[in-house]
């Protein structure tokens, strides 16, 4: 299978773990403590056996897990090899690391494109994901309508 041209590995590498402790609506929604110096080793691991798709979220430790994702590529001269997948459809807030469902608008998308391709450290995100539990019919239209533009403008 390809995405964006790329043959993907057969094996991807699931990043929620790697970012630590946060809550969803105020339940801990994560695996416990993490060291980052060990995620950007498991994640040069993996790359090293040949595992090119890496998946994540905004919300995995309220950022944290595409952050450290960022830093880990950064030390590699890959991205172009790699595939990112990253998810929108939360909020979050930084200090109290609390995730709530987003409302879906263009500003809002285009906030959260923004935000990740900032924490992935790239400029473009090969898969991007919706990371709700459902699309109102209503909101479907305008959601695609900005992903599309997102496409057009080379960010996703």
């Amino acid at each position: 299978m390809n995405i964006a041209g790329k043959k993907i590995s057969s094996i991807g590498l699931g990043c929620w773990a790697i970012g630590g402790t946060f809550y969803f609506q105020g339940v801990p929604d994560a695996f416990g403590e993490i060291d980052d110096n060990e995620s950007i080793r498991a994640i040069h691991a993996a790359i090293d056996a040949g595992i090119n798709l890496f998946d994540t979220a905004d919300v995995y430790g309220v950022g944290h897990s595409e952050e450290i994702l960022g830093k880990a590529l950064r030390k590699t001269n890959k991205r172009d090899d790699i595939i990112l997948a990253t998810k929108f459809g939360n909020i979050f807030n930084s200090e109290t690391k609390d995730v709530q469902p987003a409302f879906l608008s263009p500003g809002y998308i285009q906030r959260a494109v923004n935000a990740s391709l900032k924490r992935l450290n790239t400029d473009y995100i090969d898969l991007y994901q919706i990371h709700t539990w459902g699309l109102e019919r209503e909101t479907a239209e305008f959601v695609f309508d900005t992903l599309d533009d997102l496409v057009y403008s080379g960010k996703i």
